[in-house]
């Protein structure tokens, strides 16, 4: 097999605000798999948060490609998993990159991929948005921290686009603007379900002050409110909190999922902070019917980037897989979403394909 690297910058609509930092854009590398005259691809995004930068991912992207030059196929390298100990991001690159080109080796979507090694035949659709088949969901589309009147407008236009769930951000200095955001947005979108995430901007006292507000103002879910650090603080607010609560930077790796497992409503799992598609359907097995739901979230990305999400977004109770739908030039199509339902492709492998290309490097 045969790997090769392209870096391109993914430049967002606008700026987007949440309680620790604001983006207005992200490397993207992605990662080409070539077998037989067949390629599969992945991609890796940076993220300051996660201490991935553009050089540190183009250079565990390089290894991984050249290790996958020892197995003879996709098939074989899919099995043993990427060699050494590189960031789960990585990790979910090749894995993508691999799951492509074997669906398309097979003539099969990933998801056909996926359902065979959890060994489930009927997927079920707690929070799909269709019947059994090709996976799909209504996902939600982010609003940043913006003025309450110009989080009210785009809820609106949320909203008459076909959006149901609108996920806010908030950890603003003072607590009554956030208040007032998420008035103005069920104000405005009084149909949309709403899921809050302050990005662990709140301490205890201030949680246990602020999830009964919004509560009233028919919230449906808060992820992570306190400061990554202390599950037993998060453990300890999701029994007493009138709302759902959804650990997101708290609940990285199987083990903190697994101590979190019936204490918290919920897991955001990340695929790129997870380790790709395998490590999130592990982690969905350890949590059915512990109480605590599975979302699937992601970090602002491409098409190619959501789309081995998308693969599983059926077995998600909360989907939040819009990253794409944040940027100002997708370069990549195939999972849709602009009418608030992301689909996956019954197309051999990840079933996208690209609209533009950057800069490459062959690895």
């Amino acid at each position: 097999m045969k790997a090769t690297l392209r870096t391109v910058r993914l430049a967002l609509a606008e700026p987007l605000r949440i309680s620790r930092s604001t983006m207005s854009a992200r490397d993207a590398v992605w990662l080409t798999v070539e077998h037989e005259g067949l390629t599969g691809n992945g991609e890796a995004v940076t993220s300051v948060y996660y201490g991935l930068n553009t050089t540190e991912l183009e250079r565990q992207l390089y290894e991984a490609g050249l290790a996958l030059g020892r197995f003879g196929d996709p098939e074989s390298a899919l099995r043993e998993g990427p060699a050494g100990d590189r960031p789960p991001a990585v990790t979910a690159a090749v894995e993508a990159a691999l799951l492509d080109l074997c669906g398309k080796q097979s003539g099969v979507p990933v998801h056909r991929l996926l359902d065979a090694k959890s060994a489930r035949t009927t997927p079920s659709t707690p929070g799909g948005a269709s019947a059994p088949g090709a996976p799909s969901a209504r996902t939600a589309r982010t609003i940043g921290i913006v003025p309450a009147e110009r989080a009210a407008a785009q809820a609106r236009s949320l909203a008459d686009s076909g959006f149901t769930v609108i996920k806010v951000k908030a950890g603003t200095p003072d607590p009554e603007d956030d208040l007032a955001r998420i008035r103005a947005i069920a104000s405005a979108a009084p149909r949309a379900r709403l899921l809050l995430d302050p990005n662990g901007a709140w301490t205890s006292a201030e949680a246990l002050q602020l999830l009964p507000r919004y509560a009233e103002l028919g919230v449906e879910a808060v992820e992570q409110p306190l400061a990554p650090g202390d599950p037993e603080a998060l453990a300890w607010l999701a029994e007493r909190s009138p709302l759902p609560l959804i650990a997101d930077e708290d609940a990285v790796t199987y083990e903190d999922v697994r101590r979190l497992a019936g204490r918290v409503h919920g897991v955001n799992v990340k695929l790129a902070k997870c380790g790709g598609p395998y490590a999130a359907l592990r982690i969905a097995e350890l949590i059915e019917g512990s109480g605590t739901g599975l979302m699937l979230g992601c970090l602002t990305a491409s098409t190619l980037g959501l789309a081995p999400a998308v693969h599983l977004a059926d077995r998600a109770r909360w989907a939040d897989l819009d990253g794409h739908l944040l940027l100002a030039d997708d370069p990549w199509t195939g999972i849709g979403g602009a009418d608030g339902v992301v689909r996956a492709s019954d197309l051999p492998g990840l079933g996208v394909r690209e609209r533009q290309v950057g800069r490459e490097d062959a690895a």
